[in-house]
């Protein structure tokens, strides 16, 4: 992309912005040394941090802009800021100018911009917002985590798609299998929505790679390395399974804080805990993606270190690099020879076992 900026960074938004930002920057840049990247943000606090960070300054073109949306802002109110960072990042994507953009700010604000500004690419029905997680076998792709709460078998069959070009473009995968989050495996589970997905799924181009209905103990297993669901579903699995990480490593320190013996045992164990920790790190997984907008917009946690968000800046990058977009307009052009599917369908997953 040499006549655009690979992408465009809100240096405003985070908790810690925009030490963490510019500082995630110098760690990306590390592995992305030919990109180019838009730094919109204060000029007057973004230099000292640049003449620090010099492989993030050597990568950045600083656009000056004192204005921020701050965490708590709503996103109606937001709309209104035109000259804030996040904003000014986001016009950059829509006007062609960067491919991408990156923010750890307020995330009603930028998927509220984002939708209204970027817009949804064509054909596509609604956005959906995606984030790789760890399983027993490695990467899985999730979404919807919270942009759509109802979802039409069309929504789904659309998710499916995106996940599958995602994981593509991502983690490399030549052929992601996918799977549907249901109440269980078999055909006659769950709502009419999921039912017939299913079958519009096994109907397309994405048929060879579908493996059916999957259950909340699958997305943990790495059943299949894409999870579609509604967002309702989708970000209650998320927050759950964050909550049963964060409750495992409370028992793990009980437990080896509970006595002499258990602390040596620790020591002992020490090296493989590690691993695990590496391995279950949320600084690792952070960036969460909405798919299906016209240019690549990734979200990164608030609270995000520099390792954290450069994951994030690493995500978009890959996206842009890899033309993820294009992906889903050919993925697109295959489905438009999949027989209607009763897309229409549109009452809420609600049917229960």
């Amino acid at each position: 992309m040499t006549d655009t900026y690979s992408l465009a960074i809100d240096a405003m938004g985070g908790d810690a912005a925009p030490a963490s930002v510019v500082a995630g920057l110098d760690l990306a840049a590390e592995r992305h040394p030919g990109s180019r990247v838009l730094l919109f943000g204060d000029q007057v606090a973004l230099a000292p941090l640049l003449a620090r960070f010099k492989r993030a300054a050597a990568i950045c073109t600083v656009r000056h802009t004192a204005e921020a949306i701050s965490s708590d802002l709503k996103p109606t109110q937001a709309l209104r800021l035109r000259g804030a960072s996040m904003r000014l990042a986001i016009d950059a994507v829509a006007s062609g100018e960067a491919g991408g953009v990156v923010s750890a700010g307020n995330t009603g604000a930028l998927l509220a911009l984002a939708k209204i500004v970027i817009k949804t690419l064509p054909g596509i029905d609604r956005p959906a917002m995606a984030a790789i997680s760890p399983s027993a076998r490695g990467d899985v792709v999730m979404l919807d985590l919270g942009a759509n709460v109802q979802c039409t078998t069309r929504n789904l069959i659309e998710f499916a798609l995106m996940g599958d070009v995602f994981a593509r473009t991502v983690l490399g995968l030549p052929a992601p299998t996918i799977g549907l989050l249901n109440v269980g495996s078999e055909e006659l589970k769950g709502s009419d929505q999921l039912r017939l997905a299913a079958e519009g799924l096994r109907a397309s181009h994405l048929g060879p790679q579908f493996y059916g209905f999957v259950e909340g103990h699958d997305i943990a297993a790495g059943t299949t390395d894409v999870i579609v669901t509604d967002g309702f579903t989708g970000n209650v699995a998320l927050k759950t399974g964050e909550g049963a990480l964060k409750l495992m490593g409370t028992m793990l320190r009980q437990v080896f804080s509970a006595s002499i013996a258990t602390r040596i045992a620790y020591l002992l164990a020490r090296p493989g805990l590690d691993r695990l920790r590496e391995w279950l790190d949320p600084q690792r997984y952070n960036g969460a993606v909405m798919l299906g907008l016209a240019g690549v917009v990734v979200k990164s946690h608030g609270g995000a270190d520099a390792r954290g968000f450069a994951s994030a800046v690493d995500v978009a990058m890959d996206m842009v690099v890899h033309r993820f977009n294009e992906g889903i307009r050919d993925g697109l052009a295959r489905m438009q020879h999949v027989p209607p599917i009763a897309g229409q369908v549109s009452a809420p997953l609600a049917r229960g076992i």
